[in-house]
């Protein structure tokens, strides 16, 4: 756990894929244990322990990835790109089935049931690397969700792809097209059945006040956990099914709240993905990569730039989608937890498998090899997405390498004057306020707004936020900005939400707001609503003024007075650096420095001769 969360923690620093660095700290971890050679201790010699302790325990963590999931998925979402996610899930993952099996089977030589099952653990995503990615890209929308909801969705499907092969397999593959079919179909509706009474109960649950507050996450969560047990012991891998159908449904009814839930679900998702990569990664060793041999390295290569892209490419005809987003999603599918998962199970199964199969048959020879090639493409696919699908979105226009946008609520004069000097350095705005006439005022003036309660749970679904890096909850209501600071959270880091009151930050209505839900405080500690307001109405204007080696930040308050409030600074990399109670604020030559300015200053200015400046030469916008 402890290496899990470091792991997370520091790629978080230095912005990379999270699960790249659980993998490597797993492997490393490798060299000294193994969880398996720590429960085998534990249990005495029974050499069997480990495996029949670690699997169950690696399964049950993934239906709770998968109900978190499930969970985050709001049909808003799709904002009409149902149709393209659906042709993701139904042709795209059938298309890279058989490309992969066709692979597997002429390059690594494997057999085709042993490549039919690989291709089936291959044709997923991974949810729990798909997240963290688009949180550090920032995408559109739309792509956003098509990919977040494929991410989901699709592992259910691979699971049963799997056990439908295993059955073929089990059954020296003499298992009809019908039996088959009516297997998969049997396993869905089960899982959908379960599913969806499960989540009618725990509504019932919630909204008759049937459980005290402090037991909603975890009787949620043991909820879950049985209603994935009991679907799998009805039809084996409904269980995934259930677990994500039940959190979708409960995402989407609007008969209670489970946002409360799906906090502490994403908690211990963290700590589970943490914790399962690091103990899946310790139990592969360098040397079974290595038994791959030197054709695993085209086989991962032709997966990423050839099965991918076309079985995408193919399942998008006819789709609303431009034609450098189809790029895109063609080029990211990163493997995560469920690939490795499932692998690791149907592996230990195909090489214990004794009924009807001989021991020594070429499929329990190759049965050791899943493992090894799943986490092959699992750390090539992460570490091509995690390192270059970054610069491909800036490079295709579809994101900013670092966001510097501002999502302003609220649109006051002060507001509206800030957003367009921002927009003059190519700074993106977006500005939301329910009152007319600001929105109108801000209309007129150009800017990006929209006249919504920011609050709404559909106005937060359908934002688009690509470009924007920071929320300004500036609204003449405190209560409202904390609300909004609190609801944004689950979007942008609480280090880039930031608000300001509206009379005093001494004021008994500021002191009554807990702290720790606050937003950072705005600007210095004159700066309020009120008195941004007043200014701009007296006449006072906001500029932007370079800063040299010559004319420094105390000059400027010098040639401004003290009357002058410093907002924030453009750096001369283009970053934003806000000025706020909670943080450092320096500025150096070559900086820009955006200030509110009083009337009376601007007058006394422009009423010195042109030279009166002797200490330096600024530059003003």
């Amino acid at each position: 756990m402890l290496l899990g969360v470091t792991a997370q923690w520091l790629a978080w620093r230095i912005r990379v894929p999270s699960i790249l660095l659980l993998l490597l700290f797993g492997l490393g971890l490798g060299y000294w244990t193994t969880p398996d050679a720590v429960l085998n201790e534990l249990a005495g010699s029974d050499d069997d322990f480990s495996t029949r302790i670690l699997l169950p325990l690696v399964t049950l963590s993934v239906a709770v990835i998968l109900f978190e999931g499930g969970l985050s998925l709001r049909w808003g979402q799709l904002a009409g790109q149902a149709n393209t996610v659906m042709r993701l899930i139904v042709f795209s993952s059938v298309i890279t089935w058989i490309l992969t099996a066709i692979i597997s089977h002429y390059l690594l030589g494997l057999s085709w049931g042993v490549s039919w099952l690989l291709g089936a653990i291959l044709m997923v995503t991974g949810p729990t690397v798909v997240g963290p990615l688009l949180r550090q890209i920032r995408p559109n929308r739309r792509l956003t969700s098509i990919l977040q909801w494929e991410g989901i969705l699709i592992d259910p499907v691979g699971a049963i792809a799997a056990v439908l092969v295993f059955e073929v397999i089990g059954h020296s593959g003499q298992a009809s097209v019908l039996a088959m079919f009516g297997m998969v179909l049997q396993t869905f509706l089960i899982g959908l059945a379960v599913g969806l009474i499960v989540a009618v109960f725990l509504v019932l649950v919630i909204r008759n006040y049937w459980l005290p507050d402090f037991l909603d996450g975890v009787f949620f969560l043991v909820v879950a956990l049985a209603a994935f047990a009991v679907s799998n012991s009805i039809s084996e891998e409904s269980g995934l099914v259930a677990v994500t159908i039940l959190g979708i449904a409960l995402a989407n009814q609007k008969l209670v709240s489970v946002d409360h839930v799906l906090a502490f679900k994403e908690n211990l998702r963290v700590l589970l993905i943490g914790s399962l990569f690091i103990v899946l990664g310790s139990r592969l060793k360098l040397s079974d990569l290595a038994d791959i041999g030197w054709v695993g390295i085209p086989f991962l290569l032709l997966l990423i730039f050839f099965v991918r892209p076309v079985s995408v490419w193919i399942a998008t005809i006819g789709c609303k989608l431009p034609a450098k987003e189809r790029f895109f999603v063609g080029a990211v599918a990163p493997r995560g937890i469920v690939a490795a998962s499932v692998a690791s199970v149907f592996g230990l199964k195909l090489a214990t498998l004794g009924n009807g199969i001989d021991a020594n048959s070429v499929w329990m020879m190759e049965a050791k090899l899943l493992t090894p090639i799943t986490f092959l493409v699992i750390l090539g696919t992460v570490a091509f997405c995690g390192l270059g699908a970054g610069p491909l979105a800036r490079r295709l226009g579809l994101s900013e390498p670092n966001p510097q946008g501002i999502l302003f609520v609220g649109a006051d004069a002060w507001v509206r004057e800030l957003s367009q000097v921002l927009n003059k350095f190519n700074i993106t705005t977006l500005i939301l306020d329910s009152n007319y006439s600001n929105f109108s005022a801000a209309r007129m003036a150009g800017l990006n707004a929209h006249c919504v309660n920011a609050l709404s749970e559909h106005i937060q679904e359908s934002l688009e936020l690509s470009g924007i890096g920071r929320v300004f909850s500036v609204t003449p209501n405190d209560e409202v900005n904390t609300l909004v600071v609190q609801e944004y959270m689950r979007f942008f880091s609480r280090a880039s939400m930031y608000q300001l009151p509206y009379e005093g930050k001494t004021s008994a209505r500021w002191q009554t707001l807990s702290e720790s839900r606050r937003g950072r405080s705005l600007f210095d500690k004159r700066a309020t609503t009120a008195t941004l307001n007043k200014m701009v109405r007296d006449g006072g204007t906001i500029k932007a003024t370079s800063l040299t080696n010559a004319f420094t930040l105390d000059d400027f308050y010098k040639q401004h007075g003290d009357d002058a409030i410093v907002m924030m600074g453009l750096g001369i990399d283009g970053r934003l650096k806000i000025r706020s109670a909670q943080g450092n604020f320096v500025l150096v030559a070559g900086d820009s420095v955006i200030a509110l300015v009083s009337a009376k200053d601007e007058t006394l200015k422009n009423s010195l001769p042109n030279n009166a400046s002797a200490e330096g030469i600024a530059t003003e916008t």
